[in-house]
């Protein structure tokens, strides 16, 4: 998740096949091993905690003791292109970790979402395996709302599994670090330095100790990812299993289709869409469990009654078209949606491609997680070059 996503109105009772932190040895991670760049995603399958929630996309990563087989097994992991990193809840994570410090003094990290959620915790060191990768060592996150002293930005900071609806997050979007250069000065809000039993102290940290995106550290399928998840009747579905594929281009299973389109993207990781003659900062976020949008006078977008009143609820099903261009306006190209009520879902639905939901008069679009139903969306890492090009991009 970003600071532009999480949208956890309305929890559903939903799973994914992927199960709870448990300890293991580390999986062999041989080249020889067949499809080792994909990571299953499940979205109401089972495994996954009882307070999910619709159209919720979940996978399974290894963390490892840095340099060791001291590993542990954790599923139930929110799977978010909207943001960069691992972030494992301290109830789940139990491995003896690292702390990631500044001049000897332990460092921890305040990230705020754009539905009013935050996790707060220290930066711990591990070796994450992803599929059947060789081991990413990275700086991650470990939620934990009881270290330190919070900042004002993370007081109401998520202290559990049970709250949120997931163990963690991996971020895997388009960035190499959460940040990057801009908190490499003291004061940028995110990070901080925590001595015992004093108030945690705003602090620069170099990009490399910064939470990192795994698949920007692999050896080979660092470019990039693709997310593929089937599409889903229009009255939507109890579950479906999809993948989440590592590289573009990097390996047989990965090469994009000529059909491909691809929309770079500017320093904040947004496009451009427009909707009923409205021009808005748009993203692509598998975090985000509908489709957020300013509505479009006279489309009969009427919201539903509370406590759902984030959500769209039209008396019928409304189709849209929105136009989506690349940062600097090209390319762009047409896209067909539709929005029915959140309340017409069948008590078995897991997973929906007609939910949406309401963002502020010139807020941006958020393409969450229904856009992904039926279509492969491609992810591109700055700096890293496929043949869809450079990133930062997003491609379908």
């Amino acid at each position: 998740m970003t600071s532009s996503d999480a949208w956890r109105l309305m929890p559903l009772l939903l799973a994914a096949a992927c199960g709870g932190g448990s300890g293991s040895s580390a999986p062999s991670t041989s080249p020889s091993d067949p499809l080792p760049n994909v990571l299953p995603v499940s979205v109401g399958g089972p495994g996954c905690s009882a307070g999910s929630y619709l159209n919720k996309p979940c996978v399974s990563v290894t963390v490892c003791v840095p340099g060791t087989t001291t590993c542990q097994v954790v599923g139930d992991l929110l799977l978010d292109t909207g943001s960069t990193g691992l972030r494992v809840f301290s109830q789940v994570l139990t491995l003896p970790l690292p702390t990631v410090s500044v001049g000897g003094v332990p460092v921890a990290e305040c990230i705020s979402y754009l539905d009013g959620s935050s996790e707060w915790g220290p930066v711990v060191e591990a070796d994450v395996l992803l599929g059947g990768e060789p081991a990413a060592r990275v700086p991650i996150q470990r939620i934990d709302a009881t270290f330190g002293t919070r900042p004002a930005a993370c007081s109401g900071a998520d202290v559990s599994p049970a709250t949120t609806g997931f163990n963690g997050i991996l971020g895997v979007g388009n960035w190499e670090q959460d940040c990057g250069q801009a908190c490499t000065v003291t004061n940028n809000g995110i990070y901080f330095t925590c001595r015992a039993g004093t108030t945690c102290t705003a602090t620069a940290v170099a990009t490399a100790s910064q939470v990192q995106n795994p698949v920007a550290v692999l050896p080979v399928d660092n470019n990039g990812v693709i997310v593929r998840l089937p599409a889903v009747p229009a009255a939507g579905a109890s579950s479906l299993e999809g993948q989440l594929i590592l590289g573009i281009g990097t390996r047989s299973n990965n090469v994009p289709p000529s059909a491909v389109r691809a929309y770079p993207l500017d320093g904040y990781g947004e496009f451009r869409t427009t909707l009923g003659g409205a021009t808005v900062p748009a993203f692509v976020d598998t975090g985000s469990n509908g489709l957020f949008f300013a509505s479009p006078a006279g489309a009969g977008l009427t919201n539903c009654p509370a406590p759902d009143a984030g959500w769209y609820c039209p008396a019928a099903l409304v189709s849209l078209t929105a136009t989506n261009a690349g940062a600097a306006g090209t390319p762009s190209a047409a896209v067909a949606f539709q929005v029915n009520s959140l309340h017409a879902l069948g008590a078995s639905i897991n997973v929906s491609s007609q939910v949406g939901g309401s963002q502020p008069a010139g807020g941006a679009f958020d393409w969450g997680l229904p856009f992904h139903l039926g279509r492969d969306v491609y992810l591109g890492i700055e700096a890293r070059a496929s043949s869809l090009g450079a990133g930062p991009l997003v491609a379908y």
